[in-house]
C-alpha cells in the first residue's frame, strides 16, 4: 500500500523529507514517476492534472495539501465513494487573518495615500483614517478568526454566509439577506470557498450592490472574481479599490491589466502559505488510520464543498 504524491507544480521534496523521516515504512512514489500505480491506495495531491488519479485503480483516500479541496472536487474522474480530507493549520489561520488586517489597516490608515505624498514631498495632516465597518464573506475557521481579531481591535465588523447560524458571535447575514449585507459595509472581505454556487461570486451585479467606494480584499480563490467585471466597477465608483492574493491564471499573466491599474494591488498568493511540518503528520495519520480502519481527520463534506 504505497501513497502517491501528485503535485506538478509544487516542490515536494520538503514533503518527501518529512516523510522519508517521520515515516520511512510508508512506500512513496512521486507523480509522474509511478510505477506502479495499482498500489497507490492514497494520494497526496495539490492541483494535479485531472484525470491523472485515475490509473491508481485501487485508490481509497485522496488528501489535499492545503486547507482547499476546489481543484480535488473539480475532477470528475475520482469517485464518489472515495473520502477527501483537507490540512487544518493553525498557522494557516494566524497568516491569514494578518494579511486580511494587514489589507484592513491600509486602507483604514490610507497607506497608500502617503506613500503617494511622499514621493511628492507632500504634508497633509487632513482625513487621517477613513472610517470603515467590516464584512467577511464566508465566516468559516478563516472568516471567523478574521472577524474575531477585527473585533478585537474595536472594528464593526458583519459576516456572511450560505446559511443561518445559531448563537453566532458576529452580526450576522445569510443566504438572500446579500444585497442588505452589502450595504452595512464599506471594506469587503472573501473568504468563501469555492464551489460552483460561488464561482463568480464577486461580480458586476454584487458590485452594484455594494455602498459605493467599498474597497474589495480577495485571499479565498481566483474564479471567486470575474476578473474583467472589477475594473469596471472601480471606474463607476462602486469598488474604491481592491487587494488580490489569487488570480484565475497563475502566476498573473505579465498582460494582465490588474498590474497597471493603480487601484489594484497585488501579492502573488501569499496570505496563508501551507507548513509541510504542520501538513504531513495529518496526512501520516490519515494513512494509518485507513489501514487500521479507523476515523479519518477532517474529512470534508463533499456535497457542501468543503
Amino acid at each position: 500500500m504505497s501513497l502517491a504524491i501528485v503535485s506538478p507544480k509544487r516542490d515536494v521534496l520538503p514533503w518527501v523529507k518529512i516523510l522519508e523521516k517521520d515515516a520511512p515504512d510508508i512506500p512513496l512514489q512521486i507523480y509522474p514517476n509511478v510505477d506502479r500505480p495499482e498500489e497507490v491506495k492514497v494520494a497526496m495531491v495539490w492541483q494535479h492534472p485531472i484525470g491523472s488519479l485515475e490509473r491508481f485503480s485501487n485508490l481509497e483516500l485522496v488528501c489535499s495539501m492545503g486547507a482547499g479541496v476546489d481543484h480535488i472536487l473539480g475532477d470528475p474522474h475520482i469517485p464518489e465513494n472515495i473520502p477527501i480530507t483537507r490540512i487544518v493549520d493553525p498557522k494557516l489561520t494566524f497568516s491569514m487573518t494578518n494579511y486580511v488586517v494587514m489589507g484592513v489597516l491600509n486602507f483604514h490608515r490610507q497607506i497608500e495615500r502617503y506613500q503617494k505624498d511622499q514621493n511628492l514631498k507632500k504634508w497633509d495632516m487632513s482625513n487621517p483614517e477613513i472610517p470603515i465597518r467590516v464584512g467577511v464573506l464566508g465566516v468559516g475557521e478563516l472568516g471567523g478568526d478574521v472577524l474575531d481579531k477585527l473585533a478585537f481591535m474595536g472594528f464593526e465588523v458583519i459576516g456572511y454566509g450560505n446559511s443561518p447560524k445559531e448563537n453566532f458571535r458576529h452580526l450576522y447575514y445569510y443566504g438572500n439577506q446579500l444585497e442588505e449585507f452589502l450595504q452595512q459595509v464599506n471594506v469587503l472581505i472573501c473568504l468563501l470557498p469555492l464551489t460552483p454556487k460561488t464561482k463568480g461570486f464577486l461580480n458586476q451585479s454584487l458590485f452594484e450592490k455594494c455602498k459605493k467606494g467599498t474597497y474589495l480584499i480577495n485571499v479565498a480563490r481566483g474564479s471567486h472574481l470575474v476578473e474583467k467585471d472589477l475594473p469596471v466597477a472601480i471606474e463607476k465608483g462602486y469598488i474604491s479599490g481592491a487587494l488580490l492574493d489569487v488570480f484565475c491564471n497563475e502566476p498573473l499573466p505579465k498582460e494582465h491589466p490588474f498590474w497597471e491599474n493603480p487601484k489594484i494591488t497585488i501579492t502573488p498568493h501569499i496570505a496563508s502559505i501551507t507548513n509541510p511540518g504542520a501538513a504531513v503528520p495529518q496526512v501520516i495519520t490519515n494513512y494509518y488510520n485507513l489501514i487500521e480502519g479507523k476515523p479519518l481527520l477532517n474529512v470534508i463534506n463533499k456535497s457542501k464543498g468543503y
